[in-house]
Formats: structure tokens, sequence, C-alpha cells
């Protein structure tokens, strides 16, 4: 049976294939927040912070991106990766829990693992495609290496929906490109 963290990426799983199937990258941006919103549920109830946090990110990046595509958009998100990436590096979090106060961050003993730079990295680079990239076949072709990054860090963390999640995304988007391809031939 399926843990509720599973289920939330069971969620986003079905939500995020969808979302590449999208005919407008404005479509893609919303249905893509919703599984993404998910997916970060997902990571943070796994204690895969790094994951929790990127993908948390990107939702507000995608509804961002909606309306804003600058240079300060862009760099500002890039910023904002690179500045939870050295905070999380620095000060190692091992979980979320929620106490008699509120959230509270427990911090770990332990340095953190370098899978966190594999989150990072695929996060700058959705980051870059989500707001530089207006047409959806030059986003699916600009994120086939983050899905990859993505996919190396749902098995690093252990995240059974997480590497479907990333599994099914390259297959959906390898699809549509082939799918695109062969209609652009006829």
């Amino acid at each position: 049976m399926l843990s509720f963290a599973e289920w939330f990426g069971v969620v986003a799983l079905i939500t995020n294939f969808i979302a590449y199937r999208q005919p407008t990258a404005d479509r893609y941006r919303v249905v893509s927040a919703l599984a993404l919103g998910a997916l970060s549920v997902h990571f943070f109830m796994l204690d895969a912070i790094a994951g929790g946090v990127v993908t948390a990110m990107a939702v507000l990046r995608n509804f961002i991106a909606l309306r804003w595509q600058g240079p300060v958009v862009l760099w500002g998100f890039v910023l904002l990766n690179v500045l939870c990436l050295v905070v999380e590096w620095l000060f190692p979090i091992a979980a979320l829990q929620w106490g008699a106060t509120g959230l509270e961050v427990v911090f770990s003993e332990q340095p953190s693992h370098w899978a966190i730079w594999v989150a990072y990295s695929s996060s700058i680079i959705f980051t870059v495609g989500s707001i530089k990239l207006n047409d959806p076949s030059r986003i699916r072709r600009w994120f086939l290496l983050a899905e990859v990054l993505g996919l190396s860090y749902a098995i690093l963390v252990g995240s059974i929906s997480g590497t479907i999640f990333n599994i099914v995304n390259l297959s959906s988007i390898i699809l549509k490109l082939l799918q695109d391809r062969r209609a652009q031939r006829l």
C-alpha cells in the first residue's frame, strides 16, 4: 500500500503528465504548478528538504512567469535557488515538523548530502526554461536535462513516486517531441 507521501507523488505524476501535453506555455505553467505543489508536499513528507524547497519555489515561479518573464524575475529566482542551496548546505535540515509552536525546523548533525546540488541544478535549469522560453517545443527540449537531474535526485532520496514522476515526464516529453517532429514532416 502506498504511503500518504506517495499518494501526493501519484497526484503530481498524473497532473504533470497532463502539463507536458498542453498546447501553450501558459497552460503548461498552470497545470505544472499544480503538479509541483503536490510533489513539494511529497518531498517534504519524505524529509527530502531540497526537493520540497525547489518544487515549492517552482510553483511560485510558474505563477509569476504567467505575468512577468523579464531578467529581474529570472535572476531573482536563480539567486533564490543559490541562496537556498547555500543555506541548506551550511545548515543541514533533517526535517520539518509540526510542533506545539507551529512549524519546527530540525537541523541535522550530519553534513548535507551532495544530492542537494542535483536538486538545485535541476531547479535552475527549470527556472531559466520556465521564464525565458515561451515555445512549448523549446521548453520540452530544454527540460530534458532538468528531468534527468530530477530523476537522479528522486532515486538518491528514495522517492518511488518522484522516480516514476521523472521517468513519465521524460517519456512524455520525448513522445511529444517525436509527435511534433512527425507532424512537421507531414
